[in-house]
C-alpha cells in the first residue's frame, strides 16, 4: 500500500519590493577558462616528442604489418610514361582536362593505335568484336588507359569494365529487359524519374566522360550502337525548364539527384543553371551531382577552376540557405584511387564539399573479400565515404559481369567491421521493375538452385513484387539444366512466388 505524505496548505507569501542593485563585483566563474594561445607548429613537434618518450601501455592486440596498410599506397608519378603514346606528355599536360578530352579514345581503331606495341594481335581483334556486340560505345581517357595493366588486359580490373571482349561473353538471361529499372515508367517529364516520394532523378544529359559496359542506363546513353537505338537526354535548358516546374509543383520533393549521363560534363555556366534554380525551390533540400569523373578524370577537379569553383560555390551557396550540396561519384577497384585522385578529392574536402561513393559488385574486378576491404578503406583514406555497393543491375550484354545475390550476401558480412560504420557501404539490390534499393539480405525468398530472388518494396508499391536473376552460368547444373527448357521459366517464377508467400501479388515488369 503507498503512503502518501500530507501537505499543509498555505497562503502565499507576498514578495517584497525588490532592492535596488549595487555595483559588487560579479562572482568568478566556477572553472577558468583555458585561453593559452594556439600551439605552433615547433610547439606541437615538442609535444608529439615528449609523448613518444612516454613507455607504450601494453597492447591488447598484435602489432599491426606495417605492409598491411596498402590502402595508403596511391599510384604517382609519372605512370602515364608507361604507354608509349603518352611518353612524351608532361604532367602540367597530362593534368590539363582539355588534354584529357581531346586524346580520349573512342574507338577500337584510336585504341588500336595507343595499345599496339602492349598487347598482342588477337586481343585487339577480340575487342574490336566485343565492341560490335556491346550497347555501349567506347570512351576512355588517357589517365583511365595509363592504369590499365596492358600485360595482363584480360585479367585487368579497368580492362574490364569499359573495354568489351567478345571471347568473355556470356548470353542475356531470358528475363532480362532494356530498362530493367523501369525508370522510363516512372519518368512523369523526360529526364526526370520519380520513384520514391521524396527524391528524383535528374537525367540532365546523356553524354559521360567513359562509357562504362555495366551502366544501367544502356537504354538512353552515349549515342546508337549495332546493338541498342537509344532514348535522347540532350542538355536543352528549355526541357529543364519543364522538369523544374514539375519540381515546383510538387511539394513533398526534398532530394534531387543531378546525373544522367555525367555532370561533369555539364559547362560551369550551366551546372550552375541547374544548381541556383533547384536552390531556389523552397521545399528542396538536398541536391547531389552524380559523376563518375573523379575516378576516371580526377584532373579536371584541379585545373578546370571555373567548373570547381562552380561546385563549391552551390556547396557554399546552399550552406548558407541550411541545404546541402554533395559530390556522389564510383569508384569501383582500389587501383581507381591515385594521388592525382587524393590531390582532388583534398582540394574539395578543404572546401567543405562533401563526396560519397557508389560501387557497382562487378564479377572479377570487386567481388572478392580483399578487394572490396581495400576499396573501403582507399575510399576513406582520401576523404570519400563509401555509401552503397550495388548488385550488379541486370543489364544487356554484360551477364558475364553480374554475380550471384549470394555472393554479395557473403561479401557484406565479411566488410562489415573492418572500419567504422559511417564509413561502411550498404549492399543493396536495385529491385527490378522500379522497386528501388534494397538491402541485398533482405529478400522475401531467394533459391539459390534457380538464381531467383524475391524482393518487396512496400514505401514504393505495395502491390507487386521484384524478382532478380542471378546469371545462370554460375548457377549449380541442375539450376542450368531447367533455364535450358523454356516451359520451366514460369514455372520457376511461380515457385519462388509461393515460397516468398507472394502469389498473388503481381510482378513488376
Amino acid at each position: 500500500m503507498f503512503h502518501h505524505k500530507s501537505v499543509t496548505m498555505t497562503e502565499p507569501k507576498t514578495l517584497s519590493p525588490a532592492r535596488p542593485r549595487t555595483n559588487r563585483p560579479a562572482s568568478p566563474p566556477h572553472k577558468s577558462l583555458d585561453i593559452s594561445p594556439i600551439p605552433t607548429e615547433t610547439e606541437k613537434v615538442s609535444v608529439l616528442d615528449r609523448i613518444a618518450a612516454i613507455d607504450v601501455p601494453p597492447a591488447l592486440k598484435p602489432a599491426i604489418d606495417p605492409a598491411s596498410l596498402i590502402h595508403r599506397d596511391l599510384l604517382g608519378g609519372e605512370f602515364w610514361k608507361r604507354i608509349p603514346a603518352f611518353s612524351q606528355v608532361s604532367e602540367a599536360e597530362f593534368l590539363e582536362t582539355t588534354y584529357q578530352n581531346k586524346n580520349s579514345v573512342t574507338s577500337s581503331e584510336k585504341l588500336a593505335e595507343v595499345i599496339r606495341p602492349l598487347v598482342p594481335a588477337s586481343f585487339l581483334e577480340d575487342v574490336t568484336e566485343g565492341l560490335r556486340q556491346a550497347p555501349m560505345r567506347l570512351r576512355l581517357s588517357p589517365y583511365l588507359l595509363s592504369l590499365i595493366d596492358w600485360n595482363n588486359p584480360y585479367d585487368d580490373p579497368i580492362r574490364i569494365q569499359f573495354v568489351p571482349v567478345a571471347s568473355t561473353r556470356y548470353p542475356d538471361h531470358p528475363m532480362l529487359m532494356m530498362d530493367s529499372l523501369d525508370e522510363q515508367g516512372d519518368s512523369p517529364v523526360p529526364g526526370l524519374v520519380h520513384r520514391y516520394e521524396d527524391k528524383v532523378l535528374f537525367l540532365a544529359l546523356d553524354v559521360c566522360p567513359v562509357y562504362c559496359r555495366f551502366c544501367t542506363r544502356s537504354y538512353a546513353i552515349g549515342g546508337d550502337t549495332d546493338l541498342v537505338d537509344k532514348v535522347d537526354f540532350k542538355p536543352v535548358p528549355a526541357q529543364w525548364d519543364k522538369i523544374f516546374a514539375y519540381l515546383m509543383s510538387r511539394p513533398e520533393v526534398e532530394d534531387v539527384v543531378v546525373s544522367g549521363g555525367d555532370a561533369y560534363f555539364l559547362p560551369p555556366h550551366r551546372l550552375r543553371y541547374i544548381g541556383e534554380t533547384l536552390l531556389s525551390i523552397p521545399h528542396i533540400r538536398r541536391i547531389r551531382f552524380a559523376t563518375k569523373g573523379p575516378a576516371v578524370m580526377p584532373m579536371r577537379i584541379l585545373t578546370d577552376h571555373e567548373w570547381t569553383d562552380t561546385l563549391i560555390d552551390l556547396s557554399r551557396m546552399g550552406r548558407e540557405m541550411g541545404k546541402e550540396v554533395c559530390l556522389h561519384t564510383h569508384f569501383n577497384h582500389p587501383s581507381e584511387i591515385t594521388e592525382i585522385t587524393q590531390r582532388a578529392m583534398m582540394l574539395l574536402f578543404k572546401k567543405g564539399l562533401r563526396v560519397r561513393n557508389q560501387s557497382v559488385l562487378i564479377r572479377g574486378v570487386n567481388d572478392n573479400v580483399e578487394t572490396m576491404r581495400l576499396l573501403v578503406k582507399r575510399l576513406s583514406y582520401v576523404n570519400v565515404t563509401p555509401y552503397y555497393v550495388y548488385q550488379h543491375d541486370m543489364v544487356k550484354g554484360v551477364d558475364d559481369l553480374r554475380t550471384t545475390i549470394a555472393t554479395t550476401v557473403e561479401l557484406e558480412r565479411k566488410v562489415r567491421g573492418i572500419t567504422a560504420g559511417f564509413n561502411t557501404p550498404v549492399f543493396v539490390t536495385d529491385a527490378p521493375g522500379g522497386g528501388g534499393k534494397r538491402d541485398v539480405h533482405s529478400y522475401e525468398f531467394y533459391d539459390q538452385e534457380t538464381g531467383i530472388s524475391v524482393y518487396r518494396s512496400p514505401s514504393v508499391d505495395d502491390e507487386r513484387v521484384h524478382l532478380y536473376f542471378d546469371p545462370i552460368y554460375l548457377l549449380p547444373d541442375s539450376g542450368k539444366a531447367r533455364w535450358e527448357m523454356p516451359s520451366e521459366h514460369s514455372v520457376m517464377v511461380a515457385e519462388a512466388l509461393k515460397a516468398a508467400g507472394c502469389e498473388r501479388l503481381i510482378v513488376a515488369n
